[in-house]
């Protein structure tokens, strides 16, 4: 039977392994979920555990070498990077930036389109501020009106709130929660920002190359395999019927170790 994405949900994956073409790394290691409409995901996990190429996987940047990812038929997908870094002698405002991006032109005028989504971000006071005198809390929320120029059903963040302070980390989340209440939009979020996650989450994913566990972010508050990755504390208690058992290299190219 063909995949397919289950009732109510914009992205399903399926069983997707992912091995790095340069070095035959398991990069991602059998990973199965559903983003679901109108909710916010939060994917966490240590340096290395694959978040961001689960991202490229869903921007379809890159495809699966096993399983599927399968996405509604007509979704449109807004991308929010981890950083964008631009040349500082660009003589470049934050109007001119916006309408870069053809999508601008789709389907009002550029200035129209750009002035929308700047007032959805709460931003258009900076409609004529040049891009390099953005504070970074500033600067977050332009890159976030960027992604929302194709008024998208599911928005993409890389590590969002990087770099902010806790204040800004707490007004970019209660702004997502905004846009999500207000456009109707799935969110997808990379964080390692734990102590905000809890609250600004419908479902978290918990990713070591494979979901160590997944769910409402008070159950995975409390999981074990949680607690072992960015505590200690606890024993990781892995659940998964897949051998973890030494073998030959190629057999464990995705095998985990055990603390």
């Amino acid at each position: 039977m063909a995949p397919h994405v289950t009732h109510g949900s914009l992205v399903s994956f399926s069983d997707v392994t992912y091995m790095s073409p340069s070095s035959n790394q398991c990069l991602i290691d059998t990973v199965s979920f559903h983003i679901h409409a109108k909710t916010i995901t939060t994917i966490i996990g240590p340096n290395g555990a694959g978040k961001t190429t689960l991202l490229r996987l869903m921007l379809d940047l890159i495809q699966p070498t096993q399983g599927s990812i399968v996405k509604r038929r007509d979704i449109k997908i807004g991308y929010m990077p981890q950083r964008l870094t631009l040349n500082p002698h660009l003589p470049l405002n934050v109007e001119r930036f916006l309408t870069l991006s053809d999508l601008a032109n789709r389907p009002l005028n550029a200035r129209a389109k750009v002035l929308m989504v700047l007032e959805q971000v709460n931003a258009v006071y900076a409609l004529k501020q040049s891009v390099h005198t953005l504070s970074g809390g500033e600067w977050q929320r332009i890159l976030l009106a960027r992604a929302l120029l194709q008024s998208p059903d599911l928005l993409v963040l890389d590590e969002p709130v990087q770099g902010l302070d806790i204040t800004g980390q707490t007004e970019f989340y209660r702004l997502l929660h905004h846009i999500r209440h207000t456009l109707g939009c799935a969110v997808v979020h990379v964080s390692h920002d734990l102590h905000l996650v809890w609250n600004a989450s419908d479902t978290v994913i918990c990713l070591n190359k494979h979901i160590c566990c997944m769910g409402h972010p008070e159950q995975v508050r409390h999981n074990p395999a949680v607690q072992e990755l960015f505590g200690g504390f606890v024993p990781y208690l892995h659940q998964h019927d897949h051998n973890h058992e030494q073998g030959s290299s190629e057999q464990n190219a995705c095998g985990h170790k055990h603390v």
